[in-house]
């Protein structure tokens, strides 16, 4: 009788301890994966294959990238720069996951500075208007930081991936040089006026001795 109480308790214990393995990892082979991160990919000259950007690896040129094309307004120019004045092209693509959401072609070396072209036809079927815009001063520099092939370009200067700003020359930093300046010229300029007034009355003087000692 024992021994029969035993082996039921055996039973029941393996039962038991079966049920309790499968209700937990149950719920551990059920969960959801998590999403892909959102990026971009670029494509273009120079490049053997397209630059896959992710934001959980790469944050900051993902959104340096992005901030390229995200101020772009409803209409844009229905015609661009002729195609010899726009140089390489660069086919930006704005992924949500693994999904395609927006793409651009950007020209960072166009003759009359940067230009942007969004097609009419985007990957989430959306619509929109075909049309040419005006890039940001820093589209090259940021393509470039993100592993684009361009040369740098010494007239901007890097405020942070994807960041630029006109360079301000040195020399217009320095505004007692440029009073310092402008007070040796002045005093050069006085200095020709008081010798052209000395010439002038030197030769009046000569002139009215000249008349006197005639009229005696």
């Amino acid at each position: 009788m024992v021994r029969q109480v035993r082996r039921l308790v055996a039973v029941l214990a393996g039962a038991l301890t079966a049920a309790l393995s499968v209700g937990f990892a149950g719920p551990a082979h059920a969960a959801p994966k998590p999403p892909p991160p959102p990026g971009v990919d670029i494509a273009g000259a120079g490049l053997s294959a397209p630059l896959q950007l992710r934001a959980n690896a790469q944050p900051a040129h993902v959104t340096a990238v992005i901030e390229q094309v995200n101020f772009l307004g409803r209409t844009g120019a229905a015609t661009g720069p002729k195609p010899a004045d726009l140089g390489p092209k660069y086919t930006v693509v704005v992924l949500a996951g693994d999904t395609p959401k927006q793409t651009y072609d950007l020209y960072p070396k166009a003759v009359g500075g940067p230009r942007i072209y969004r097609p009419a036809k985007q990957p989430d079927s959306r619509k929109t208007k075909a049309g040419w815009f005006l890039g940001r001063l820093s589209m090259s520099e940021t393509l470039r930081n993100a592993g684009v092939p361009l040369e740098r370009e010494y007239d901007t200067v890097s405020g942070g991936v994807g960041g630029g700003e006109r360079v301000i020359p040195e020399d217009a930093l320095n505004p007692a040089r440029d009073i310092d300046q402008a007070l040796g010229d002045l005093q050069r300029l006085l200095l020709l006026n008081v010798a052209v007034v000395l010439v002038i009355t030197s030769g009046l003087a000569g002139i009215a001795l000249l008349i006197r000692r005639r009229t005696r």
